[in-house]
């Protein structure tokens, strides 16, 4: 289990640096997930291990969310002064999103085949 936490870390850590070097636009966690991505594609399949260490820590994810809250905490005055472009940016961004999702199933629905099998 602690080799898979470390191989996890270790691709984070590669994309970390993959951003310094070369100052990409892209976070480096961000980075090392698709590092690990690849790995695993070649792989052909996802150790047992990976799978449980994944599934540990997301069974553990509300606990990263406690910076977010305590910077929205240490921050509520900016916030506050900046709510109407904040709750527009969120409700078209949303609005966008959903739009996009739809679109993009509805056409995949259409024009590919699901299952192994035309619909």
């Amino acid at each position: 289990m602690l080799f898979y936490l470390t191989v996890i870390l270790l691709c984070q850590l590669i994309g970390e640096a993959l951003v310094t070097l070369f100052d990409f636009p892209v976070p480096g966690p961000v980075i090392g997930m698709a590092i690990m991505f690849f790995g695993l594609l070649i792989k052909g399949s996802v150790p047992d291990g990976l799978s449980s260490v994944g599934d540990t820590l997301l069974s553990h994810m509300s606990l990263l969310f406690i910076p977010a809250g305590v910077g929205i905490m240490v921050n509520a005055e900016l916030i506050q002064r900046e709510i109407v472009p904040i709750t527009v940016s969120l409700v078209i961004s949303t609005f966008l999103c959903i739009a996009v999702t739809g679109l993009l199933m509805s056409w995949l629905t259409r024009n590919k085949s699901i299952g192994g099998h035309k619909e």
